[in-house]
């Protein structure tokens, strides 16, 4: 894989629809790195730091950091190794991906939908392995 992709990671523009190949995944709620070069942060909820805290300002879930970000990379697609760094490597179907602009760093806050199972954000909610956050939320429906 060309490391040049993951450098070129930029934020989507509130508001612009593109597509999400997903290549790696790092926790419950993103990134999602894709092969078209943004790092997504799903929309709409919260789940546990990777040290398995929370952080102060968010809903924290039950579920371990290790449970949502399986749970994610099952709803992605499949583990295909780890990366050097920790990242779960992953292949799946292109997913179609709506911003809603910066999400820190060089992330992109985004509503997805995967072929296989619909909206990211709602289906990774019904597993109980991340917690809406309603400031995200909004009127966002499943």
């Amino acid at each position: 894989m060309n490391s040049l992709l993951f450098m070129a990671a930029a934020i989507v523009p509130a508001g612009q629809s593109f597509e999400c190949t997903p290549l790696r995944v790092w926790d419950g709620d993103g990134p999602i790195w894709c092969a078209e070069g943004p790092h997504v942060r799903l929309s709409g909820i919260a789940a546990r730091e990777m040290n398995d805290t929370c952080n102060a300002n968010q809903p924290c879930p039950d579920a371990s950091a290790i449970e949502a970000r399986d749970t994610l990379v099952r709803l992605v697609g499949l583990p295909i190794g780890t990366s050097p760094d920790g990242h779960v490597l992953v292949k799946g179907p292109t997913l179609n991906c709506q911003s809603v602009g910066g999400a820190g760093g060089s992330r992109t806050a985004a509503w997805c939908v995967s072929p296989s199972v619909g909206d990211l954000s709602c289906a990774m909610v019904q597993t109980g392995t991340v917690l809406r956050w309603d400031r995200y939320w909004r009127d966002h429906s499943c």
